[in-house]
């Protein structure tokens, strides 16, 4: 519902794009065309400069594949199905998803081990 209240709301496009056969893109460019992750890394690039300029603790660098990385990893510390989540990320080796794109921490580990323990 929440992607259907997105495209309800942006501005109709002189035509609706396709590309590969699909349709129906969340968010457009100033060209009717599908905004891409170079659309997002600007975007996120000028927010970090304008935070940085008015907070003394910098913000890093935050890019769209930062975020994708964090979703993957926080996927995975929530316990979801490996298998399901390799499917999500589009990888077709599940060592990508598991070796690559999950970061876990010695704090995770921690975790993990009292929940077991607890269990």
């Amino acid at each position: 519902s929440c992607f259907r209240r997105i495209i309800a709301n942006r501005a109709v496009p002189k035509a609706e794009p396709m590309v590969d056969g699909y349709v129906g893109f969340l968010f457009l460019d100033k060209n009717d065309m599908p905004m891409v992750a170079l659309h997002w890394e600007k975007y996120m690039e000028h927010i970090v400069q304008k935070y940085n300029k008015i907070y003394r603790i910098q913000m890093p660098k935050v890019t769209p594949h930062v975020c994708r990385h964090t979703f993957c990893s926080n996927m995975a510390k929530s316990g979801m199905n490996p298998k399901t989540l390799q499917y999500i990320m589009g990888h077709a080796d599940i060592s990508v998803t598991l070796n690559t794109y999950t970061h876990v921490k010695f704090d995770d580990a921690k975790d993990e081990l009292l929940r077991v323990a607890n269990a």
